[in-house]
């Protein structure tokens, strides 16, 4: 398993270099493509979708899964920390998606919820915009928690 986490002005280049060395492996990218203005951050537009679909594009031998855009990276630095929230995790291959919803739930108070397929990570990518500007606004870490499932 590899975790692509990159600002998204480097995500192809980086997969371009490490195409090779990703071949038959699980690729969670987690590059939310943002934009950071002087009054909000916005998502930006992918002309693949997201970052992850542009991921699976440019790794066709890989299996990419779109997740944990939306946890807080301040609270994972903490140790012994209980995060509560979900981590949405998308992708069109079942095993590699079930297999990284697992991964997440190693994680003290985070639950892995299925996103669907690939092309949903376009919505999860544009919430962590969203986010940031909670953040912002309530100095705060937020993440999000799905209910009713």
């Amino acid at each position: 398993v590899i975790i692509i986490c990159v600002p998204y002005e480097g995500h192809v280049e980086i997969l371009k270099q490490l195409e090779i060395h990703l071949k038959n492996k699980i690729v969670i990218d987690v590059v939310a493509p943002l934009v950071f203005g002087k009054k909000a951050i916005s998502s930006t537009t992918v002309e693949e979708g997201s970052a992850a679909e542009q991921a699976q594009l440019l790794l066709p031998e890989s299996q990419v899964v779109g997740a944990f855009h939306n946890i807080s990276a301040q609270e994972l630095l903490k140790p012994n920390n209980s995060v509560c929230c979900d981590v949405i995790v998308c992708s069109d291959f079942d095993y590699s998606k079930k297999y990284v919803m697992r991964l997440a739930e190693k994680i003290d108070g985070v639950r892995g919820i299925d996103g669907g397929i690939l092309a949903n990570t376009k919505y999860v990518e544009q919430l962590t915009a969203l986010l940031l500007n909670i953040n912002k606004a309530y100095k705060a870490h937020a993440s999000i928690r799905i209910t009713g499932v």
